[in-house]
C-alpha cells in the first residue's frame, strides 16, 4: 500500500510517501510544493492542484492522508489554508483515492508519542525513522508525519 501525507499550505504545500509492507514502512519520497506569493490565488491554488495531481499520477498512492483543519486566531489564515487544503483533496477525489483525516494533535501523538510536541520534534523523529531523508522544509517532515499516522491507523510498523 502506498500512502501520500499532504501538511496542506498556501506557501508551501509539503508532501511524503510511504509505502506499506507487510506490517513495516519504507520512505519512497517527499518534497515541498512552493508557490509564488506574488501571484494571485487562483494560481496559487492551481499551482498546489497542478503539483499534487501530478505527485498522484506518478506514485498512485491507495491512501492520501490529510491533517484536519485548525481554525487559529487569524481567520484569513485559516481560510488560506482551507483554499490550499481543498484543491489538494480535489485532487485525491478525482483520481479516485481515498482521503483520510487526522487531527494535529493524532498525528504529533502518533510519531513522537505526545500530542502537544513542537515542529522540531516531528523533524528530528523523521530523520530519527529515515535517516536517509534530507529534510528541507517543516513541511515536507509534518506530511510524512501525517501519512506516517495513516499508516499507524492502519496497523503497520516502521521500517528504518
Amino acid at each position: 500500500m502506498i500512502i501520500i501525507g499532504i501538511d496542506p499550505g498556501l506557501i508551501k504545500t509539503g508532501w511524503g510517501i510511504i509505502e506499506k509492507i507487510d506490517n513495516q514502512i519504507k520512505y519512497i519520497s517527499s518534497g515541498t510544493i512552493k508557490t509564488n506569493t506574488k501571484l494571485p490565488l487562483a494560481d496559487r491554488l492551481k499551482n498546489i492542484y497542478e503539483n499534487v495531481d501530478k505527485l498522484l499520477k506518478i506514485y498512485k498512492p491507495d491512501a492520501f492522508s490529510i491533517e484536519i483543519t485548525f481554525v487559529n486566531n487569524n481567520p484569513v489564515s485559516s481560510l488560506k489554508l482551507g483554499h490550499a487544503r481543498g484543491v489538494a483533496i480535489l485532487a485525491a477525489s478525482l483520481n479516485n483515492i481515498p482521503v483520510y483525516e487526522y487531527s494535529p494533535n493524532l498525528i504529533k501523538k502518533t510519531v513522537t508519542g505526545a500530542g502537544k510536541a513542537q515542529k522540531q520534534q516531528m523533524t528530528a523523529m523523521i530523520k530519527y525513522i529515515f535517516p536517509i531523508v534530507k529534510i528541507e522544509t517543516e513541511d515536507q517532515a509534518d506530511a510524512l508525519c501525517i501519512a506516517i499516522c495513516h499508516c499507524n491507523n492502519q496497523n503497520c510498523y516502521i521500517n528504518s
